[in-house]
């Protein structure tokens, strides 16, 4: 049963983290199994529709609601977050200027948790520049035909439909005039690449698509025409963000719960003192703390000026996506530190997190572009200038 108090909604992922997705993590983990079963329990729960409008059938939260859950998920299994954020990030990028067609045949199947979808923007020619696409859409009779090839495209085969943004074929047509369309995975040209095999975020299956005369009917247009950029700042690139921003939250919050609960058990044999009465690890484990509260409330901040409608919300996002990377990267390091050479053992936690805490500074946009897009953006400048 749907609900809409925060409060309960999180108590609800909690229940969800702890007897289904926490006991599978290692396992997708190592088999590089995307996680089917844990996607399916959040469906399951009425979360389908997190970040969907409640006139729309959703549940009608923002960013704020999605940082929490993508944290909550993120503290067990970071490719579950991912997989479930990517969801997220596509339903509210389909729900931002949804058709009536749209919103009875993507929107209320999403809601209802029967439908799985996800974005594709990456491309290889790009890199990081995601919001310059090559792919291109050619108008035809009823709709458009689309050729070219997206890459990390999380949730790669096996969601059902995929939100891709798109260039003119047209040589003349304005070099900005970016369109985003829905492509169901039935589409007919619609062909995946080998499965992901990543150091970390071994479960989201981010693979390659090429997509080959891909004809969609018309109704598959999201907004209008030339509406991409319009997307990229207002929708995916807010959502997008912030979803990140959680799920490496979480798995900071893991790393020092790890670190915690090993200083207070280890006791040393010959002098039964532990490693929780050393000063010097006290300290260390209380600057880990002080890390991962103030990037937490950086991050809670930055969500919930977005949600508000703020203007300095979408550097705030950036500035939250580059801190947690760091956050992440250091408080792994810093608990494989505390918890000594036991940590460091082949498919421990403390291993896996640190694999999976590496992503957060390449997943685009990179850690650099977000820090120069804030520095552009607090001089006035065009965020995307060369």
């Amino acid at each position: 049963m749907q609900t809409f108090d925060p409060s309960i909604l999180l108590d609800r992922v909690r229940e969800i983290v702890n007897t289904d997705i926490g006991p599978r993590a290692s396992v997708l983990d190592e088999r590089y199994e995307w996680p089917e079963h844990n996607l399916r329990a959040l469906q399951a729960a009425g979360l389908g529709g997190l970040v969907v409008p409640q006139e729309l059938g959703g549940l009608g939260h923002g960013m704020f609601m999605l940082a929490r859950t993508c944290e909550l998920i993120g503290t067990s299994c970071a490719s579950t977050a991912l997989c479930f954020g990517m969801h997220c990030v596509a339903t509210a990028v389909i729900a931002a200027k949804a058709t009536p067609r749209q919103a009875d045949e993507l929107l209320a199947p999403i809601c209802a948790g029967k439908h799985i979808t996800t974005l594709a923007l990456s491309e290889p020619g790009t890199g990081a520049h995601f919001y310059f696409p090559r792919v291109s859409i050619t108008p035809q009779e009823g709709g458009y035909r689309i050729n070219g090839t997206k890459s990390f495209v999380t949730n790669g085969s096996h969601a059902d439909s995929y939100v891709v943004s798109t260039a003119p074929s047209d040589p003349d047509a304005p070099p900005d005039q970016f369109s985003c369309v829905v492509v169901p995975a039935s589409a007919e040209g619609l062909e995946w690449g080998p499965e992901w095999r990543g150091l970390g975020m071994r479960g989201n299956s981010s693979r390659t698509a090429k997509l080959q005369d891909v004809s969609i009917p018309s109704h598959c247009l999201l907004g209008e025409e030339g509406d991409q950029i319009w997307y990229v700042f207002r929708v995916v690139g807010p959502y997008f963000l912030i979803a990140m921003a959680g799920t490496y939250l979480g798995i900071a919050v893991a790393a020092l719960q790890e670190a915690v609960g090993h200083m207070q058990a280890r006791q040393y044999a010959h002098s039964g003192t532990g490693l929780a009465d050393i000063p010097v690890l006290q300290h260390r484990l209380g600057c880990m703390w002080a890390v991962v509260e103030r990037t937490r409330r950086l991050i809670y901040h930055a969500a919930s000026e977005a949600d508000e409608g703020g203007e300095t919300a979408l550097l705030a996002l950036a500035s939250a996506k580059a801190e947690v990377a760091d956050c992440a990267v250091s408080v792994v390091n810093e608990a494989m530190t505390l918890c000594g050479g036991v940590s460091y053992r082949a498919g421990g936690l403390l291993e896996r997190l640190m694999r999976d805490a590496r992503a957060a500074h390449v997943m685009s946009p990179t850690t650099d572009i977000l820090r120069t897009w804030v520095g552009r953006g607090l001089l006035g400048q065009p965020l995307l200038g060369d």
